[in-house]
């Protein structure tokens, strides 16, 4: 095996794609002809001896349209796409450091990225052919605010292989910016019983609503997950019914080949048989008429020697001079 040109591989006689190129073509594939793509892609692997090629591709999960959206938009408008990752990381910062006022700023600016994008996602996806729905374009919207307050987000739609929409932490960034809005109560004196009451108080509501975030989050990801596999469940099921229909259909105009090449066969037989009684029939004709032609040599023979012997009888009994 060896690389050619950097992009391409050849086992043996067969030029083949590398795993990563088959992907990016994959994810690019609207959600519709994803499966059939990527069956093939396996087959093509499987065929060219690759097995752990072919498990990779097999393992690729159909994206959502919302998801596919989000992916074509990374791809599409790449400049714009990396701004946007450099104002997520910007967000992310200044939330980080408390900065108040360039918090606010950014996240006037993170709304307004936000709609203009998913707008050209949705305008990206009607293009192809594939428009969005209002609940589509939410989760596209949801995803690019994902990508601006989670840095593990922004690196899976940078990687432009989303397989489902993403969702944004509760707590930023619009809670951060509530929270710096909000005014602040006059702190106790740290040596009074209620400040230590009030700490640890808060020390366990903050740690209940971690645990809550953390159990939300566990349960938001193994929704997706199952959303994910009924979908591909679905979709493998879709594929199975079209696969046997055409099995049927094929098996059908198998059936009626099958029919009409037995009537081409009768058909040819009795052409055969009246063939084989008219060729008797001729030749029973053939012998009568050369038995015919026989008796009428011989009977024609006979009169010729009959006239022959008539001839001579008369010259010898004439008068003589």
């Amino acid at each position: 095996m060896q690389r050619k040109g950097g992009n391409h591989r050849e086992t043996g006689d067969r030029h083949v794609e590398p795993v990563d190129s088959v992907l990016e073509q994959l994810y690019a594939t609207p959600p519709s002809g994803f499966v059939s793509r990527r069956e093939e892609h396996v087959a093509a692997a499987r065929k060219a001896g690759r097995k752990e090629d072919a498990r990779r591709i097999h393992a690729a999960h159909r994206p959502t349209l919302a998801a596919w959206a989000a992916n074509l938009l990374r791809r599409s408008r790449p400049e714009e796409s990396e701004r946007f990752l450099e104002l997520g990381h910007a967000l992310r910062e200044a939330h980080r450091t408390l900065d108040a006022a360039g918090l606010k700023e950014l996240s006037a600016q993170r709304r307004r990225i936000v709609a203009a994008l998913s707008r050209q996602a949705a305008r990206l996806a009607h293009e192809a052919g594939h428009p969005l729905s209002e609940s589509a374009q939410r989760e596209v919207e949801s995803t690019l605010r994902a990508v601006l307050a989670d840095p593990d987000a922004a690196d899976q739609w940078a990687g432009g292989r989303l397989e489902v929409s993403l969702t944004p932490p509760s707590q930023f960034p619009a809670g951060a910016a509530r929270a710096e809005a909000a005014p602040r109560e006059r702190p106790a004196r740290p040596d009074s019983p209620r400040a230590a009451g009030g700490t640890r108080a808060q020390d366990e509501l903050a740690e209940r609503r971690r645990k809550r975030q953390e159990e939300l989050a566990r349960a938001e990801q193994a929704a997706a997950t199952a959303a994910r596999q009924l979908r591909d469940r679905r979709a493998d099921r879709a594929d199975a019914d079209a696969s046997l229909r055409r099995a049927d259909e094929e098996h059908d105009r198998a059936r009626e080949e099958v029919s009409a090449a037995e009537r081409r066969l009768r058909q040819a037989r009795e052409d055969l048989a009246r063939a084989g009684r008219e060729q008797r029939e001729a030749e029973e004709r053939r012998r009568t008429a050369a038995d015919a032609l026989a008796r009428a040599e011989r009977e024609a023979q006979e009169t010729a020697r009959r006239v022959d012997r008539s001839a001579g009888r008369g010259k010898q009994s004439g008068p003589s001079r």
